[in-house]
């Protein structure tokens, strides 16, 4: 179990270092696409590196009845 989490966490910091070299976090675009785009690099992790490269291209929040 402990393996298990050492790996679970290297893979996030290196999808997290990915998504630094992208400029995803220094960039002031808050919308649903930009942090689903920066959340989907984080979980890809190593991935990142063999030439994945996810983007979320459309999303939709849900609006609040009212």
């Amino acid at each position: 179990m402990r393996i298990g989490s050492v790996l679970l966490i290297v893979w996030f910091v290196i999808g997290a270092v990915a998504a630094a070299q992208r400029g995803y976090f220094g960039n002031d675009d808050l919308s649903c696409t930009g942090i689903g785009t920066t959340v989907v690099t984080v979980l890809a992790g190593p991935l990142n590196y063999v030439g994945v490269n996810p983007k979320v291209s459309d999303c939709d929040l849900p609006q609040p009845s009212g």
